[in-house]
C-alpha cells in the first residue's frame, strides 16, 4: 500500500465513516475537499495532515496554521500555557492540570486561606494572625519590655516582667513601706523611705 492510499485511509477515519443496515450502500463523509498533491510550506506539525496547498487538517488536541499551537480544554487558566493537549505549563503560585489551583509556597500556616489576588498566589490570615504565611501573632495589647507575642494576645515576658503585657515589673523582695516596683528589683520608694527595698527612713533634722 503506498502512501496516497494510507493518507486517503487516515483522512476518511479521520472525517468519520457513515454507514446505514446491513444492505444499505456505504459511504464517506468528508467535510472538506482535499489534494493528495497538496504542499503545505512551512509543513504541518503535530501529525498534521496538508489537505490543500499551505491548509493543514490538524489532528485532535492542536490549532494554528501549521498546527503548530496545542490546545488545552478547558482552557489553561490564571496566565498558564498549554504546553500539549490537556498539560498546562502553570505560573509560579498555581498548580492543577489547569493552573486552576491557588497554591502558596511553604502553605499557609495558623488557618490561613490561600487565594489569589490581582493574580498573585497569597495568604489571608485569621485577625489574630499576620505575616505571609500567617507564621506571626498577633498582641493587640502589645508586648512591653522585650516581651515577645508568641500566640495570640499572649506575650513570652523576659526575666524580671510579667503580665499580659509584659508591663508588670518584678523585685524579687517586696518593696517596703509603700514603695512601689517599677523595673526589675528597683522600687520607687515614697518619702521619707530611700534604699533598694524602701527600708531606710531619712532623718530629719
Amino acid at each position: 500500500m503506498g502512501f496516497a492510499p494510507l493518507l486517503f485511509a487516515s483522512l476518511m477515519s479521520l472525517a468519520g465513516v457513515c454507514s446505514g443496515g446491513s444492505d444499505a450502500p456505504r459511504g464517506v463523509a468528508v467535510g472538506f475537499v482535499f489534494d493528495l498533491k497538496a504542499k503545505c510550506e512551512p509543513p504541518c506539525e503535530h501529525a498534521g495532515v496538508c489537505i490543500r496547498n499551505n491548509t493543514c487538517f490538524c489532528s485532535r488536541g492542536y490549532e494554528g496554521e501549521t498546527c503548530q499551537y496545542a490546545n488545552c480544554y478547558p482552557k489553561c487558566k490564571n496566565g498558564g500555557v498549554c504546553l500539549r493537549p490537556g498539560k498546562c505549563r502553570c505560573p509560579p503560585g498555581f498548580g492543577g492540570r489547569y493552573c486552576h489551583k491557588v497554591m502558596c509556597d511553604g502553605g499557609c500556616w495558623n488557618g490561613g486561606e490561600c487565594t489569589a489576588v490581582n493574580g498573585v498566589a497569597k495568604c489571608i490570615c485569621p485577625s489574630s494572625w499576620a505575616g505571609s504565611k500567617c507564621q506571626e501573632a498577633i498582641c493587640p495589647q502589645g508586648c512591653r519590655n522585650g516581651g515577645l507575642c508568641v500566640a495570640p494576645g499572649i506575650c513570652s515576658c523576659v526575666e524580671g516582667w510579667l503580665g499580659g503585657a509584659c508591663h508588670t515589673a518584678v523585685c524579687s523582695q517586696p518593696c517596703l513601706h509603700g514603695g512601689k516596683c517599677i523595673s526589675p528589683n528597683k522600687c520607687r520608694c515614697r518619702p521619707p523611705f530611700s534604699g533598694p527595698r524602701c527600708e531606710e527612713r531619712k532623718k530629719s533634722h
